[in-house]
């Protein structure tokens, strides 16, 4: 009788003890190196932070904390960025990916990899219209919107400005591609003219060859879709170099403090867009990254939120398991529920944990639609004195 007694006694300690406390690892797959490495030191901090937060409320999964594992995606190498992937999930044992960010790799991963071992994958700046229509078994989610809904914009601020006719350059992939068509087909809806729409390749040293034909086929403005530390940039100062073009249309894989800084006063008058919202989470985490000392830089804001869409997920499902939580990013993101801002991460996670519904705004005005995409809200930036300011937001 006494052994039994003792049993019991010992079950009612196991049961009050979280069986599922644990140290969960996320991946943190951006382009380290590559094309946009400038800008990922600020997105990879936004969401360790935002994994420092859920950690330190004690609060997620019975106690559980979460350990962000870095991969380098490349932004371009398909191969590089697939067996990164691998080694995250097979050997490192994340349960998610925050990532991948440029769209040609993060197809690559979740055709590859993501699929076949069934994790959970949140690009925070993976922009392609393509990605709208993949088939993803329910584990693609993005917080930057689609470039279908960039396209539009640019097109409108080109029309608001009275600019008739523009050449185009793009970055010969993926995101390049799929943002120029959204590009040509919208201002040609607005009665623009694109003169011309040539892809370049990234890493050469020379583009006047590429320059030469957008200059021969003129235009008011040159577009340039590609990368602010690699082919866009060099297209930029090849145009300038040879006086071809004075003023440069700069879509989001364009924006960084990096590219005015080494055109220099050239690019002022330069425009474009990124996504971003004027909303009252916007400001807060603004706050949080200087207090936490790195920049709200391009990406930054959907970087955290897609690294806390996760690990909502996760406490709303009661599991770290992508079968199990992949359900629940909409729920999170969505109304009904109250709504959760920048550094409420602790209180949204016991309001889950008692029952409740929550409605993730974070960062970025976080509104999920159709398959997991960002509804999308744009900053129209003007490139004036050196710097890249906010002219309005779309």
């Amino acid at each position: 009788m006494m052994k039994k007694i003792i049993i019991a006694a010992l079950a009612v300690a196991v049961s009050a003890t979280p069986a599922f406390a644990a140290d969960i690892k996320i991946g943190t797959l951006l382009g380290y190196t590559g094309p946009i490495e400038s800008l990922t030191p600020d997105m990879a901090a936004a969401a360790e932070l935002a994994m420092k937060e859920v950690t330190d409320s004690a609060a997620f999964m019975g106690g559980s904390s979460v350990t962000s594992v870095r991969g380098d995606s490349t932004c371009i190498d398909s191969a590089a960025a697939t067996a990164t992937a691998e080694r995250l999930i097979t050997s490192d044992g994340v349960k998610a990916i925050m990532g991948a960010d440029c769209s040609g790799v993060t197809t690559a991963i979740l055709q590859n990899v993501a699929m076949a071992k069934g994790i959970v994958m949140v690009s925070p700046s993976a922009t392609s219209p393509a990605l709208s229509t993949l088939e993803d078994n329910g584990l693609f989610f993005r917080t930057a919107p689609s470039d279908a809904r960039q396209g539009q914009v640019v097109a409108e601020i080109l029309n608001e400005k009275g600019i008739k006719s523009v050449a185009m350059t793009y970055t010969n992939n993926d995101y390049g591609k799929g943002l120029a068509d959204s590009i040509q087909m919208n201002f040609e809806k607005l009665g623009g003219k694109i003169t011309i729409s040539a892809s370049h390749e990234d890493g050469k040293a020379d583009y006047g060859a590429e320059v030469a034909a957008l200059a021969q086929a003129g235009g008011e403005v040159l577009v340039v879709a590609g990368y602010l530390d690699q082919g866009g940039k060099g297209v930029i100062q090849a145009s300038l170099d040879t006086g071809s073009f004075d003023t440069f249309v700069l879509p989001d894989g364009m924006i960084g403090d990096s590219l005015p800084q080494a055109i220099g006063p050239d690019l002022d008058g330069s425009f474009g867009t990124i996504p971003g919202t004027d909303s009252p989470g916007a400001a807060k985490f603004a706050e949080l990254a200087m207090a936490a000392g790195f920049k709200d830089g391009p990406f930054a804001a959907e970087s955290y939120d897609g690294a806390a869409l996760i690990m909502l997920a996760m406490q709303a499902a009661g599991s770290a398991e992508s079968a199990d939580f992949k359900g629940k990013v909409m729920d999170v993101a969505n109304a009904p529920g109250e709504k959760i801002y920048p550094g409420e991460l602790a209180k949204a996670m016991k309001i889950i944990a008692d029952g409740g519904d929550i409605d993730y705004v974070g960062a970025s005005a976080v509104e999920l639609i159709d398959a997991g995409e960002s509804a999308g809200n744009y900053k129209e930036i003007l490139v004036k004195g050196g710097e890249i300011t906010t002219a309005r937001f779309r």
